[in-house]
């Protein structure tokens, strides 16, 4: 019964006052925000995107909570440089044959070489990538230990394995190979009440791991070097993420694809919000 999209829309808004109550210095951009009197409609369904971000110690760089009616709930979440933690993507599209499409992932601020792994689960050795492949070995490392933990797997896997009739989506364009955790779920399921409830409360937990993460001061990079760094990888990194979605907007929303997915995607030319320049 009822609107799925209703359903997201109204969990992804109580995620998003839970974050804001928790991240106090996250301000509201409403430059690059538009509510629903600002009459915007994406293929005639009104749309409003909430984009925020925090230039103070949680350093968020770019939050966007977007709804499309009767077509897409998205949290996108990119982190700033003051921290690793992962940057969060969760979404669900509908799609025209009473399916839906959900994706989710807490996606590593550090590169893995997630996207050579072979199909037996192994990663190129020294031999292929010389001295680099401990540096990439070492931060697959400290994914898994900080943040892809066996409890935030078995909590994906869980999800995936509920839901009813689900298909994983194994094809990926070139940037997604270049931007999807290793824990990343996409999937397409069919529309039904269990998969709606199932959806919204993976949604609304990937939600709190993101959260409980930021407000740990243990994963603050330390001054000077890594943060710039950071702030060079990440810069790098949204414009992938900003290529790897277009496609999938462009199938979904026709000719307004693009210009969602550049407000999504938020301001590209700075990946630090709180630095100065």
């Amino acid at each position: 019964g009822g609107d799925p999209i209703t359903t997201f829309a109204a969990s992804q808004e109580a995620a998003m006052s839970k974050i804001a109550a928790s991240i106090p210095d996250l301000e509201f951009k409403t430059d690059l925000s538009w509510d629903a009197s600002a009459g915007i409609a994406i293929g005639g369904n009104p749309a409003t995107l909430d984009g925020r971000d925090a230039p103070g110690p949680t350093n968020v760089a770019w939050c966007a909570n977007v709804n499309v009616a009767n077509k897409m709930s998205s949290l996108t979440i990119f982190n700033g440089p003051l921290t690793d933690v992962p940057h969060l993507l969760s979404r669900c599209i509908m799609n025209d044959d009473n399916t839906m499409s959900l994706v989710l992932d807490f996606r590593p601020r550090a590169y893995g070489a997630y996207e050579m792994k072979d199909a037996a689960g192994n990663y190129p050795g020294p031999d292929v990538l010389g001295r680099d492949a401990f540096t990439y070995s070492g931060n697959r490392k400290e994914f898994e230990t900080k943040f892809g933990t066996p409890e935030v797997e078995s909590f994906l896997s869980s999800t995936v394995a509920s839901l009813e009739g689900a298909v994983v989506n194994t094809e990926s364009n070139e940037f997604e190979l270049l931007t999807n955790g290793p824990l990343c779920v996409k999937v397409t399921m069919p529309v039904t009440d269990g998969n709606v409830a199932t959806v919204a409360a993976a949604r609304a937990t990937a939600a709190d791991y993101w959260l409980t993460w930021a407000l740990e001061d243990i994963h603050d990079h330390r001054p000077g070097a890594p943060i710039n760094s950071q702030y060079v990888y990440d810069t790098k990194y949204r414009q992938n993420c900003y290529a790897a979605l277009l496609p999938y907007y462009n199938a979904a929303f026709g000719a307004e694809g693009g210009d969602l997915c550049a407000a999504e995607s938020g301001p590209l030319d700075e990946g630090y919000v709180g630095g100065g320049s």
